[in-house]
């Protein structure tokens, strides 16, 4: 008996439980609806019956009907809400985009089996269109009506921008990732972006941008802005006309004499101004892409070969088109091997060097002792180890792959637009971020105009890398 009241009593607790989950379920969702309806404002965390509330919003911009007009006003509430949510109500609005507007699984396989025991071409044909159209997920409908927004535009670009970091690995935040992508693309065609220069006499605004959204090498001030585009240095931009005062990408250009091979020669205030006539080579030391929403949509290689070919009609002195770039992965592939004490990756002599000069029994340890440390600074230290970071940045540039490409992003970037690896630079940039990411070392990529296709086929197609004999002749050090 005493067992039997102690089930009732869980039971009751339980039920007394699951009421008062209800009530303060149901109590959420009325004091949502009174603010809602008194203030007009959703919580920014969207929390309580907020995120509900979000979900009838959507559905009515995706499914509801109506005209043009009434279609607009609804998405731009939508937007002007998802304006004012914080970042986790943020959070919250792309899920349920993502989760409760995908596709209609059930119709989709209605649909495929329609397709497939259709009796003659015009059901065929009538079943194929249908699951086409069930393919393309509702959520869709409001992403592009989202582009009626007043600076809509921007509005979905920011809107990606927010969503890359918290995808992760949700499969459904990933397909909501890839739907805005193709929408992006779509309306970033090449033929739809005008080339620009930004000078000194650009208006302030946009060259606050250049210094907000320069991503290779830091502007330190406005003089360094100014020494960036003095008459011996350009800079272009891609805009498109529904953005006019928003750069997509850029790229930094300095008109020099022979190929530059470090980073502080090129930004020094102090140094002489060439006259531009003079000059036999273009350095394109920086590109940077200004909307993070935009990853992923190419637009670096057309603005290199557009550029290319602008400064070629401005000045028949040039000869040679050339980058001075970054190796940004490279202490990222070097250093977990080194920490492991992975001595494969060392010739024999270079393991007897490190392990006499550090006093390591592991040289491969007792080389990333020295890296971590200010060696750059000590010219013997450095001397030792030019020879044996260049044949490892050579290996890495050349054989390291991910997949059947180069493992460096921007290495990667200049193979596919058909550069070849020209040489590399030992100590070219010595800031603090360029020793972390490359021990300093700098590459040049070298635009040969009459090769550029054919590199670009032969890397596209065979994974073949073009590299110069001086950047070969380390790998045999």
């Amino acid at each position: 008996m005493k067992k039997m009241d102690q089930e009732k009593d869980k039971s009751f607790t339980a039920f007394n439980r699951r009421t008062m989950n209800e009530i303060l379920r149901t109590w959420k969702k009325i004091i949502s609806k009174t603010r809602i309806a008194v203030t007009g404002k959703f919580d920014p965390d969207l929390s309580g019956g907020d995120e509900e509330h979000i979900r009838e919003k959507i559905r009515e911009c995706v499914f509801a009907k109506g005209g043009e007009v009434s279609g607009r006003s609804r998405s731009v509430e939508l937007g002007e809400i998802y304006l004012d949510l914080s970042k986790e109500g943020r959070r919250k609005f792309m899920k349920v985009l993502a989760r409760d507007f995908d596709i209609d699984n059930r119709k989709v396989n209605g649909l495929i089996r329609d397709f497939q025991e259709a009796e003659d071409e015009e059901s065929r044909i009538k079943a194929e269109m249908e699951l086409s159209k069930a393919l393309i997920p509702p959520r869709v409908k409001l992403l592009k009506q989202f582009n009626t927004l007043p600076n809509g535009f921007k509005f979905l670009i920011d809107f990606r921008a927010g969503l890359l970091p918290i995808k992760g690995s949700d499969p459904y935040l990933k397909k909501l990732d890839k739907d805005l992508g193709n929408i992006l693309s779509s309306w970033f065609d090449i033929g739809l972006l005008d080339l620009r220069e930004i000078t000194w006499q650009s208006p302030a605004s946009l060259l606050e941008k250049l210094i907000e959204y320069e991503a290779v090498h830091e502007i330190r001030s406005w003089a360094d802005l100014k020494n960036r585009l003095d008459s011996d240095r350009h800079c272009f931009a891609f805009f498109h006309n529904k953005m006019p005062d928003e750069p997509l990408i850029f790229v930094e250009v300095a008109l020099v004499n022979e190929i530059s091979g470090a980073i502080q020669k090129l930004l020094d205030e102090e140094a002489a101004t060439i006259k531009p006539e003079e000059a036999d080579t273009a350095i394109f030391y920086s590109i940077s892409a200004a909307q993070r929403g935009l990853s992923g949509v190419n637009l670096g290689n057309f603005l290199i070969k557009r550029v290319i070919t602008e400064l070629s009609k401005q000045y028949k002195n040039l000869k040679h088109f050339a980058t001075l770039s970054p190796i940004p992965y490279f202490r990222k592939w070097l250093d977990p091997l080194l920490f492991l004490g992975d001595e494969s990756i060392l010739t024999a002599l270079e393991i007897k060097i490190l392990r006499h000069k550090t006093g390591n029994i592991n040289a491969a340890i007792g080389l990333l002792t020295l890296l971590n440390s200010p060696w750059s600074s000590d010219h013997e230290l450095s001397k030792l180890l030019k020879p044996i970071l260049m044949r490892l940045c050579a290996h890495y540039l050349l054989y390291e792959r991910k997949e059947d490409k180069a493992f460096d992003p921007v290495t990667n970037f200049h193979l596919t637009n058909g550069a070849r690896i020209e040489h590399l630079n030992w100590v070219g940039d010595l800031s603090e971020k360029g020793m972390k990411q490359s021990a300093g070392i700098m590459a040049n990529y070298y635009y040969d105009l009459p090769d550029i296709e054919r590199n670009h086929e032969l890397y596209i197609t065979e994974s073949h890398i073009n590299a110069a004999k001086a950047v070969r002749k380390w790998l045999k050090k």
